[in-house]
Order: structure tokens, then C-alpha cells, then sequence
């Protein structure tokens, strides 16, 4: 690869990172907005999300469509070619962060058709926990940082005790009076909603490891001791 085309092959790299890090951005403000849709029974702001959905599909296609490009023309090795395969998988996962910020928003807008019911503290604190994972997450992957990114996965132990403690919190109000049944599913709903969420977060943190170790350690393999180098996209040093 000649200097002028490694040089445009990396500003194109950097583009990439730039565009997962506006995705990231819009992901993060339509889960803020279909939080406050819930919160503030603000059915604007639920439709504001639904139909904005739409700015993510297409960033998901854009960013899909670079990262290929580069795989089939440049036909990089080792880290770059890490950085374009968590690259695709990001923006998927981003885009699906999307679809459940939409799935909140729908909630919302069904719960604003029923008597007010204030949803429960630990949904709120699922979800400033689960925005929180998915920003540090883009963060630690633009930085290169897997210690950063294997943090970030941690946390999601504390999203699923929520999740469990929701589940638990509602039944009890369910069965107590069965006309909060239909409230209490949509706020299961969101709750489960802000589990995924926070998955798809821990995705691109394990994704972080990947792109700069060449480790996978999905399904808690590293915890087991059977992490292992990709045999496809192996780690070279100084890379």
C-alpha cells in the first residue's frame, strides 16, 4: 500500500469513528427523550422519538456501506481490520439501541392513556445507568481503551438486578390491584427495554477488547479462562 493510499485509507478510518460517534449521539438523545416521555407523560416527545427513528436506519446503512467498502478495496490486516468488523457491529448495535428507545417511547404513549402511575426509582436509575454504560462505551472504543470498555461491561450486573427488582416490584403491585395490570406490563416493558439497552452497550464494550487485544470475551469466556485470541484478526504488535 502506497503512502497516499494508506494516508486516505486512515482519514477514511477516522471518518468512520466520527460517524459512530454522532450515531452514538442520537442514540443517546432519543433514550434521554423517550425517558422524559415516560417521566413527564409527554406524548410530543414520545412521537418525537418514534419518528426520528428513522435518522438512525440511515446512519446504520451509511456506516455499513463505508466500513465494506474499505474491507473489499483496501483488504486491511490485524487492527484496522478489527476496527472495521466493531465498526459494523457497533452501528448495528446502535441502531438497535434506537429501536428499543422507540419501544420506550410506544410505552409511554400507551401509559399516558391510563391513570397517571409513577414508574418505579429503580427504572429511572436502569435508565441514567444505561445511557451512562452506552456513552462510556463509544468512548472507551474511539480511545482505543479496553480497560474502559471492560468496565463498562461490568456495570451490567447492576442493570439486571434492577431489572430483576422491577419485575419483582411490579408483580407484588399487580396482584394487589389488578387494575394496575395493563400499567404495570408497559413499565415491564420499559424496564426490559433498559435491560437491552444496556446489553447492547456491554456488546461494544466487549467489542473495545476485541479491537484492541484481539480477545473475545463474549459470554463471559475471559471469566471461565477461555478467552482466546481470534485466529481470523490476530493482535500484532505495534499495531
Amino acid at each position: 500500500m502506497s503512502l497516499d493510499v494508506h494516508r486516505h485509507f486512515h482519514d477514511e478510518l477516522s471518518h468512520v469513528k466520527v460517524r459512530l460517534l454522532t450515531m452514538s449521539g442520537e442514540a443517546e438523545a432519543a433514550l434521554g427523550l423517550a425517558v422524559e416521555a415516560l417521566l413527564e407523560r409527554d406524548s410530543d416527545k414520545a412521537s418525537r422519538v418514534i419518528h426520528g427513528d428513522r435518522v438512525l436506519d440511515s446512519m446504520e446503512v451509511e456506516i455499513e456501506e463505508q466500513c465494506i467498502n474499505l474491507l473489499a478495496l483496501q483488504q486491511p490486516m490485524a487492527r484496522d481490520l478489527r476496527m472495521l468488523t466493531s465498526a459494523l457491529k457497533i452501528a448495528n448495535d446502535l441502531e438497535r439501541v434506537g429501536d428499543h428507545a422507540v419501544n420506550i417511547a410506544q410505552s409511554a404513549e400507551r401509559l399516558n392513556q391510563t391513570r397517571p402511575i409513577a414508574p418505579e426509582p429503580e427504572i429511572v436509575e436502569m435508565a441514567r445507568l444505561a445511557r451512562d454504560m452506552l456513552s462510556d462505551a463509544l468512548e472507551a472504543f474511539i480511545r482505543g481503551d479496553s480497560a474502559a470498555g471492560r468496565e463498562v461491561c461490568l456495570r451490567d450486573d447492576k442493570v439486571d438486578a434492577l431489572h430483576r427488582s422491577v419485575f419483582r416490584i411490579l408483580l407484588t403491585h399487580m396482584m394487589e390491584d389488578p387494575h394496575m395490570i395493563g400499567a404495570g406490563m408497559e413499565l415491564f416493558l420499559v424496564s426490559r427495554n433498559l435491560e437491552r439497552i444496556a446489553d447492547l452497550a456491554t456488546n461494544i464494550g466487549e467489542d473495545v477488547v476485541f479491537l484492541v487485544e484481539g480477545k473475545s470475551i463474549k459470554h463471559h469466556a475471559e471469566d471461565r479462562g477461555e478467552a482466546r485470541e481470534s485466529g481470523s484478526f490476530p493482535a500484532a504488535s505495534g499495531l
